[in-house]
């Protein structure tokens, strides 16, 4: 039997805002559109949805720039509020020029403007924050929609990343409850019996830029997708995103940007 995988995306799902039940909000469109949730299902979900129903809507016009603000807003000619609302949300900045703002996020993240954009969110002047924290929020929503359900699953929280030397950008974890995001083949023979020494698949990762093929980057409206038939996983309730973050002493490309 060939192998299948299925990626269903939720196309009833409708307009979140700060303080709704994301976790019913799921499950309600998951039955309104005939998904039967099962054990071992992977809810992969946007950030931006998560960002919403907590609350990290920031509005320009709220924001005071700090000198800091200013003085980096010259080099990148952004608008020194939104760099402020970067710096706040940065540990340190990696790289100002007039072209990008790479900085390491406070959870850890080294990514474009802390992770910070405007795409599908309301109000000119209006930005999302990524969540405080991924991974509670995975946990969270996890725990709530096994309350709902009483199935085990997991749920994975996606956002859009650039990748250094590759064009266009995919879906990353940030956030990740009840399955590792590795699956380790050290240690293992390959066809030929040869023993694998270095190789650690980055699943959650996989899963994250799979769904995109579902969720899409515009007005498609579909920011929960449900991964079914996927064995390849561990599950476990020791698990974070964090892991899936490179320490400089094993980062191979150090130096090279």
């Amino acid at each position: 039997m060939a192998k299948t995988i299925s990626i269903i995306g939720l196309e009833s799902f409708p307009l979140v805002k700060k303080g709704d039940n994301l976790p019913k909000l799921i499950v309600d469109a998951m039955r309104r559109e005939g998904v039967t949730v099962g054990n071992h299902d992977i809810i992969v979900i946007a950030q931006k949805i998560v960002s919403k129903t907590e609350g990290r809507i920031v509005r320009l016009r709220d924001v005071k720039p700090s000198k800091k603000a200013f003085e980096i807003a010259k080099v990148t000619r952004k608008d020194p509020r939104h760099i402020e609302l970067i710096l706040h949300e940065t540990e340190n900045v990696v790289k100002a020029s007039e072209q990008i703002l790479i900085v390491k996020g406070r959870t850890g993240l080294v990514c474009l403007n802390a992770g910070i954009d405007k795409s599908n969110v309301e109000g000119d002047d209006a930005h999302a924050l990524l969540p405080i924290d991924p991974d509670e929020s995975a946990r969270r929503i996890r725990s709530e929609i096994r309350e709902l359900t009483g199935k085990n699953v997991a749920v994975v929280i996606c956002d859009t990343f650039s990748r250094p030397f590759r064009r266009a950008q995919v879906n990353f974890v940030i956030g990740i409850a009840g399955i590792s995001p590795f699956k380790d083949y050290r240690g293992q023979k390959d066809l030929f019996g040869y023993v694998i020494k270095v190789k650690r698949a980055a699943v959650a990762d996989g899963i994250a830029a799979a769904s995109e093929l579902a969720m899409g980057q515009g007005k498609e409206a579909i920011p929960v997708v449900i991964i079914k038939q996927l064995n390849r996983v561990e599950w476990t309730e020791k698990t974070s995103a964090d892991e899936l973050l490179l320490p400089k002493e094993e980062d191979l490309f150090a130096g090279t940007l």
